[in-house]
């Protein structure tokens, strides 16, 4: 078997992939994009789409490998598959909660996750939850789950406090 050397996601869009990597690479200050493909005109009568239209845009996120594909409106992002950002402080989740989250889906907010404009569902977390989550002390552990299951997004305080017992 071959050695895996890279792996990239790559997420599929109906026809704004290129909207939708500005608004990533917006989001991020450590981000940039690599290269574009177009459609040619052959194989127009599988894939539909104008010659010249994007096909493919390359992008990263703070070191992460991403493809934007405009493949038509076949597929759809659901809350199957997510992007998990771990934030270290609060006022990284409330910039990434806030940026990520605008023209998103108010309706599927909780529990530190949302959906972008794009359909796309993002978990805003910190690191800590992890841990606090997988402590032995199983009290904890259900204090914490008490606080952050009805927020929408994280209080990284509250959380921190209910897993101190305070």
């Amino acid at each position: 078997m071959a050695k895996l050397h890279n792996m990239t996601t790559c997420l599929w869009f109906d026809k704004n992939a290129e909207e939708a990597v500005n608004f990533y690479t917006s989001a991020f200050s450590n981000s940039s994009r690599g290269r574009t493909a177009y459609y040619p005109n052959e194989g127009k009568e599988i894939h539909g789409m104008d010659e010249g239209t994007v096909l493919t845009i390359e992008f990263e996120l703070e070191g992460n490998r991403f493809m934007a594909l405009n493949g038509g409106p076949a597929f759809k992002f659901n809350e199957a598959i997510s992007i998990v950002l771990y934030c270290d402080t609060q006022d990284e989740i409330d910039h990434y909660w806030e940026k990520l989250g605008e023209g998103g889906d108010p309706k599927a907010q909780q529990c530190g996750w949302l959906k972008d404009k794009f359909g796309l569902s993002w978990q805003i977390t910190p690191p800590q939850l992890d841990d606090m989550m997988t402590d032995p002390d199983k009290e904890k552990v259900a204090r914490v789950m008490r606080a952050f299951m009805p927020m929408k997004k994280i209080d990284l305080a509250a959380v921190g406090k209910a897993y101190a017992g305070e």
